[in-house]
């Protein structure tokens, strides 16, 4: 395996054009790439080319997508939903290496995926979770895909309603995603060789994230919940419950647990509810 550096995101873009995979802080490929669910001949070190800090522009905080979450969680510059996000996320020495762009890039921590089994984000034909132990899954979109989407900043940015840039396009944060399906197995949009290169959040009159786990400390959110404010409208997003982040649109009459997964309905009420009552 050899590791390139690329000095621009040009240079980037194009050694990732040759099959390679893109490497910033490391915390999420290099697990991937030991466990052998990522195989990849080249990685591409991309944190010298992206952009790394806030910068105030008018109503909006600009963010690169090479800033660290340890950066983001203590400038009082951030939205609170999205510094508690970053804060609650993973341990400190993960949050002092793990970038912004690449924790909303996160892999399903689905464990019959992470165990290689045939399921349908591997091309297969069968969600295992649906039959078999399911405690952590969704319970919003996973008719195909009981998978949940691990990524606390990434329920926050989709609430605050940010926008993201790349080497090639400007789009919603809702837009970077995408539900499984028998034509496409994939849960971004992003190309194979497109950097999310930075972000643009607008400041909401308040806003907050709160996370329920099985520790108390640094575990994958069993769910989390982001509400933000602005004016007299209210909006909440969720992580933990779908295979992407879910954007709370109708409450929660669309929700369709698994048996297993029917406790995290009154979980997620509970905790829209506190974090409405706390704006």
């Amino acid at each position: 395996m050899q590791l390139r550096r690329a000095e621009s995101v040009a240079t980037a873009v194009d050694a990732l054009r040759d099959g390679a995979s893109a490497l910033a802080g490391g915390t999420e490929l290099v697990p991937l790439v030991r466990e052998g669910l990522v195989r990849a001949d080249t990685l591409v070190y991309v944190a010298d080319a992206l952009p790394r800090g806030v910068e105030e522009r008018g109503p909006v905080i600009r963010i690169g997508a090479g800033t660290t979450l340890a950066e983001l969680e203590v400038d009082p510059q951030i939205p609170a939903a999205l510094r508690e996000a970053c804060r609650l996320a993973a341990s400190p020495q993960l949050r002092n290496m793990g970038t912004i762009g690449g924790n909303l890039l996160q892999a399903t921590r689905c464990w019959y995926w992470r165990l290689a089994y045939p399921c349908r984000l591997h091309g297969g034909e069968r969600c295992h979770a649906r039959e078999g132990q399911h405690r952590e899954h969704a319970i919003f979109a996973n008719d195909f895909c009981a998978s949940a989407h691990p990524s606390d900043p990434a329920a926050a940015l989709l609430a605050l309603g940010a926008t993201l840039r790349t080497d090639r396009r400007e789009l919603p944060v809702a837009e970077l995603y995408r539900l499984p399906d028998e034509a496409n197995r994939e849960t971004t949009t992003l190309a194979a060789d497109e950097l999310i290169v930075e972000l643009d959040v607008p400041q909401p009159d308040a806003s907050t994230y709160l996370k329920a786990m099985d520790r108390k400390r640094w575990a994958f959110a069993l769910v989390g919940v982001a509400a933000v404010r602005v004016g007299d409208e209210r909006r909440a997003a969720l992580a933990g419950v779908a295979p992407i982040p879910w954007l709370l649109e109708d409450g929660f009459a669309a929700a369709t647990p698994l048996p297993g997964t029917a406790y995290k309905v009154e979980l997620a009420e509970a905790l829209v509810r506190r974090a409405f009552a706390s704006l």
